[in-house]
């Protein structure tokens, strides 16, 4: 059977992308710039000092990756300049600013931006605050979009649940505590998100430990008021909550717990109340169920700056990159 990651490359190599990794003095890193090169996923650009990175290179060949040294770039000025223009009203100084890009990991936002790339992956070393705090300085959020939110692509094997047992989890790794109108705009989004990444149809389960009222506390009606302002922002689009996990995949147990729900037993698209629910749920399915987990991935932004969990393999690392090739390419289209 394909896979999520092989389907999704196959995508990426039709788009002729860019994208920059700026944690070069990670092997892992170096390891996913070689796949993505020889596998034709997208061009790359390392950021970083070219010495540091083909000593830690090694025999890999990143002959066709082009580095981009900070301290040397032909454009550094320029960047300097630009940075110091969005940031001067927080009291940013061309001084200050000058040094902020030499940090690799703004560079890369900072290429995102002035349009040398197309996207961003990083997080294999960097928190996800390090990582996600430069886009949202830098790119911004995308015109439109009420706010920026992460998800998690999980793809459990031999899973009748699910789209093929590929999921959507959000938010996982970016709005620690969302209110009810913040948990709506994540549905809306991921539900968007699932249908160009995994080109179905998306079945949004808005996640509690109740389903439909069979618990009622100040938890359970936040979820109850999310589902009913997403139901109003995208009334085209199947969510439903609130649901428990059980009731929003299993058939049976939604028959029993959800009569005529257009959503439980067929839910591919997770949204949860908090980071907490979230986080907790992609490492449990990760970890237990063996799943792939591609993440934390941005949306709402301006640019795809796509973060990594400090776990992350090089596969995981080109995967997120295959999936920031088919981000970039959405925004060009709209």
């Amino acid at each position: 059977m394909v896979t999520f990651l092989e389907k999704i490359s196959e995508r990426a190599k039709k788009l002729n992308k860019t994208i920059a990794l700026p944690e070069t003095t990670d092997i892992r890193v170096l390891q996913a710039a070689a796949m993505i090169l020889e596998r034709g996923i997208a061009n790359v650009i390392l950021v970083g000092n070219e010495d540091n990175i083909k000593a830690l290179a090694g025999d890999l060949d990143l002959s066709k990756a082009k580095i981009a040294n900070p301290e040397t770039y032909e454009r550094k000025d320029e960047y300097i300049q630009a940075f110091y223009e969005l940031r001067k009203h927080k009291g940013i100084t061309l001084e200050s600013a000058a040094e902020i890009m030499k940090d690799y990991v703004y560079f890369a936002v900072m290429m995102a931006k002035m349009g040398e790339v197309d996207g961003v992956v990083s997080g294999a070393v960097h928190s996800s605050s390090d990582t996600l705090r430069p886009a949202v300085q830098i790119v911004k959020t995308a015109p439109g979009s009420a706010l920026a939110s992460a998800f998690f692509i999980i793809a459990v094997p031999d899973c009748e649940y699910g789209s093929n047992g590929t999921f959507l989890f959000a938010d996982s790794g970016m709005v620690e505590m969302p209110s009810p109108e913040e948990v709506a705009h994540i549905a809306v989004s991921s539900a968007k998100t699932f249908e160009l990444l995994v080109e179905d149809v998306p079945k949004v389960a808005m996640l509690s430990y109740s389903t439909k009222g069979s618990a009622k506390s100040p938890l359970t009606e936040a979820t109850v008021a999310a589902t009913k302002r997403a139901q109003e922002l995208a009334p085209d689009v199947a969510i439903d909550g609130e649901l428990q996990v059980d009731a929003a995949i299993v058939p049976s147990v939604a028959a029993s717990k959800a009569p005529g729900s257009p959503v439980a037993g067929k839910a591919n698209v997770f949204i949860f109340p908090d980071l907490n629910a979230g986080n907790i749920a992609y490492k449990i399915a990760q970890r237990l169920a063996k799943a792939e987990a591609y993440g934390p991935i941005t949306q709402g932004l301006a640019k795809p700056i796509n973060d990594l969990s400090r776990g992350c393999s090089a596969e995981d690392i080109v995967g997120a990159a295959a999936i920031t090739c088919v981000q970039a390419a959405a925004q060009d289209n709209k």
